[in-house]
């Protein structure tokens, strides 16, 4: 864990991405997407904590259909910067039989988390699974899994903000920054 200056300092000399203006732009398309795929599947939307929290929020209040909102808990990075074992926290406490289901997570980084989440809602008995992540990292180390919905591309670097941390802190950042190397 860092202190609160470290996190200010980084923030300070981070790189902006994407403005919040970009961002908000983004969650509108996203919310049409979405809502031109699922609008009249009566969907359980599971928000992906921590870092999905934020987008969600703000991607929920631009759905325009009836939904059921829950929750998962699963990690593999724990306030660091880089990721381990996946580790189960909290299971939705809806059933997903039988059930459209809509997974929002923050990031598609390797895409070991999003797929053990979407693996579990399909072993849970949802009849469809679909993902929405915030920000996908362009890179070759990915497990090969593609988010059905795709807010932006971010290079292969540290990024925060707008619900992704950096190491605890910055999430609330209403954009999409990069950690700059010193």
């Amino acid at each position: 864990m860092i202190t609160p200056k470290e996190a200010a300092d980084t923030l300070a000399n981070a790189q902006e991405l994407y403005s919040r203006a970009e961002v908000e732009q983004t969650l509108d398309r996203l919310a049409n997407e979405i809502s031109d795929k699922l609008s009249g599947e009566d969907p359980i939307v599971l928000c992906v904590l921590n870092g999905a929290l934020i987008p969600t929020g703000h991607l929920l209040t631009r759905l325009d259909f009836p939904l059921r909102q829950d929750y998962v808990h699963a990690t593999r990075y724990r306030g660091e910067m880089s990721g381990a074992d996946l580790e189960w926290i909290g299971q939705p406490s809806t059933s997903l039989k039988e059930e459209v289901v809509l997974v929002i997570d923050d990031i598609l980084d390797e895409g070991i988390t999003l797929a053990a989440i979407v693996k579990a809602c399909h072993e849970a008995g949802a009849s469809a699974v679909y993902s929405a992540v915030l920000v996908e990292k362009v890179h070759d180390r990915s497990n090969g899994y593609k988010a059905d919905f795709v807010g932006l591309e971010v290079e292969d670097r540290y990024v925060f903000g707008f619900g992704m941390d950096y190491k605890g802190y910055l999430r609330n950042v209403p954009a999409i920054l990069a950690v700059t190397e010193n």
